[in-house]
């Protein structure tokens, strides 16, 4: 066993909903019991216990300390009851207790066993800003490409609007019915209602995964996706770089055209392409050139190689980019999107 002072403090804070023992759910936070040796023998140490992290019942109405912890003897993550008794486990050697499978209703428990979410930061406090880049470009300029690569390869989130407004549609979310009603009238969702669900995006990925890095592809589209965004946070907060694609006509077009043939994507033709190019024009270019005279605009030249333009994307994002992510090898897949590695048939 690790001296105390070696060990990684426990960052870490577990909320458990949903039990059939009500009493059971709340927030779990690390904790504070003092080394003690566990019934496998081991000795525990400030936020541990049997080698792995420990927590306590953030409201302190547990009889027993820690509250949620790994038993060495049984190979399992257990939950306890207020009064002590075990009541949820789940066999494995995880590291941290699983969030992705369903736990066990033991002895003293009640079915259903509960949903548990580990937390990166306590939910109790604000949320940790996040550290925004804005994508722009003409269709066809490689934004989807980029940002894919800079999410498998360099540890950023790539955050679509469209898909985010797919998904509230297709969980029912608190905008569903509204962005359905909206949408089936053929009008376009307000700027407010895309701006809301990249924050809570945005902050539920900050809070579940750690990460604050996003790439918010394809936004702001729009003066009022601007306006939009100040109003949710605030025109006193920094505004965000912006990588602008620049990228010729004629390109986009080639590139277009070649993507229709394997993509089926049925805006992929000269009529829409055109269609959608002069509104890019008329209502995100202004935009770009609003950043630009804030000089927080990078125009990237995205007409060159696959290669060489996610290499300056790199350079952009190098200084909030985890340098072990940053240096590990190409995936098959960013290798088949750089063009390295031909794509299966």
């Amino acid at each position: 066993m690790n001296e105390s002072n070696e060990l990684t403090p426990n960052t870490f804070y577990i909320e458990v909903t949903g039990a059939g023992l009500p009493e059971v759910d709340g927030l779990f936070v690390p904790s504070t019991a003092p080394p003690a040796e566990s019934e496998s023998g081991t000795v525990s140490s400030l936020g541990y216990w049997n080698g792995k992290l420990a927590w306590d019942r953030a409201d302190g109405k547990s009889a027993r300390s820690p509250a949620l912890s790994y038993s060495n003897t049984y190979r399992s993550w257990r939950i306890c009851r207020l009064d002590g008794h075990l009541a949820y486990d789940i066999t494995c050697e995880d590291e941290l207790p699983p969030t992705d499978r369903p736990w066990h209703v033991y002895k003293k428990g009640v079915a259903p066993a509960p949903k548990v979410v580990i937390h990166h930061h306590d939910p109790r406090q604000p949320c940790p800003k996040p550290n925004v880049v804005f994508v722009l470009g003409g269709p066809g300029a490689g934004k989807g490409t980029m940002c894919e690569l800079a999410e498998s390869q360099l540890g950023w989130t790539h955050l679509s609007t469209g898909d985010l407004l797919r998904a509230e549609r297709e969980a029912n979310g608190p905008h569903a019915a509204t962005i359905e009603e909206i949408i089936t009238a053929g009008n376009l969702v307000p700027s407010t209602i895309v701006v809301k669900l990249l924050q809570d995006a945005m902050e539920k990925i900050t809070r579940h995964t750690g990460n604050r890095n996003f790439l918010l592809d394809g936004f702001p589209r729009s003066q009022s996706n601007l306006d939009a965004w100040y109003e949710v946070f605030g025109r006193e907060a920094e505004l965000p770089k912006m990588l602008f694609f620049e990228c010729p006509y004629e390109v986009l077009e080639k590139r277009v055209l070649a993507r229709a043939k394997y993509t089926g994507r049925q805006d992929d033709n000269l009529v829409s392409l055109k269609s959608r190019f002069d509104t890019f024009k008329k209502e995100t270019l202004p935009t770009v050139q609003f950043f630009k005279s804030q000089e927080r605009c990078v125009e990237l030249d995205t007409s060159l190689d696959r290669q060489a333009v996610y290499q300056l994307v790199c350079e952009q994002l190098s200084e909030h980019t985890d340098c072990t992510l940053a240096n590990q090898p190409l995936s098959e897949r960013a290798e088949m999107l750089l063009g390295l590695r031909r794509f299966p048939n």
